[in-house]
């Protein structure tokens, strides 16, 4: 919600015969969005109990289980995505239940199924966290071929990873840190669309839960590539960083967690 500060020439400009009801209006606005931001824990559950009810009522057939229609866990990820809006959490996690979880078999994704796709070393989760306690998900963009590797195989592999991933958070944490390594990155490499899907993917079905993306060491090559993609990663550009490999050694891990690859 926009924040309006108040008009320094109220006394001499002519105010609209409705504006008290707009500062009414705008004010009630304000006080449920403050309220949604610090609402405590018996709030919160209030709330994600009337998602799962709705849920219940309106959406039958959902699986329930983990990441189910009954997951209060996963319901309280979208509320908060959704700024506690009820009915557009339900929306939500309608879509990602029945549209994604189920339809792109996200249940059925192993490290058997992806094994071949994984062996391309393109993508892996790494053994430690970081120092701010997030699972990593790092990248090799040089050894993504889009031309070569089969897309499908591409987006089953993204996703078994972030699942992966979001199976290491700590008990507190909620966020995952995100690694392109871009050396070595060219024209053969570039993918716009396999960004904006693994983008979207988190928008859409695992909102909150990207904490931070790392561009490391960006070639000049690369730069057209963001200029395109940036505007189609919706507020998720915003967690972009470009950065060094030396930025990565000495703000994000350890000398024992750091990853084998950034230690040249």
């Amino acid at each position: 919600m926009e924040l309006r500060l108040c008009n320094p020439f109220r006394h001499i400009i002519p105010l609209p015969s409705n504006y008290s009801n707009q500062i009414t209006s705008s004010s009630r606005a304000r006080s449920l969005s403050v309220r949604s931001s610090l609402l405590g824990p018996n709030e919160s559950r209030k709330l994600v109990l009337e998602v799962k009810e709705k849920l219940e009522k309106d959406h039958q057939s959902l699986p329930v289980g983990k990441n189910g229609r009954d997951d209060e866990d996963f319901i309280l990820w979208f509320l908060k995505d959704r700024k506690f809006s009820v009915q557009e959490s339900v929306e939500k996690l309608h879509k990602a239940i029945e549209k994604w979880r189920q339809e792109f078999g996200v249940s059925e994704l192993s490290q058997d199924s992806v094994k071949n796709i994984a062996e391309t070393g393109k993508a892996f989760v790494h053994d430690f966290l970081d120092v701010n306690g997030r699972p990593v998900l790092i990248v090799d963009a040089a050894k993504h071929f889009p031309a070569v590797h089969d897309p499908a195989e591409n987006e089953k592999l993204c996703v078994f990873l972030i699942e992966k991933a979001l199976g290491a958070l700590p008990e507190g944490r909620e966020e995952i840190l995100g690694i392109f390594d871009l050396r070595g990155f060219g024209t053969e490499n570039s993918d716009l669309k396999f960004i904006t899907f693994l983008f979207d993917v988190f928008y859409y079905y695992y909102p909150k839960r990207l904490g931070q993306v790392l561009f490391v060491d960006a070639p000049f090559i690369f730069k057209p590539i963001w200029q395109l993609a940036k505007p189609l990663l919706k507020s998720y550009a915003s967690v972009v960083r470009f950065c060094s490999v030396e930025t990565v050694r000495k703000e994000y891990f350890t000398e024992a967690t750091l990853p084998a690859k950034f230690r040249d």
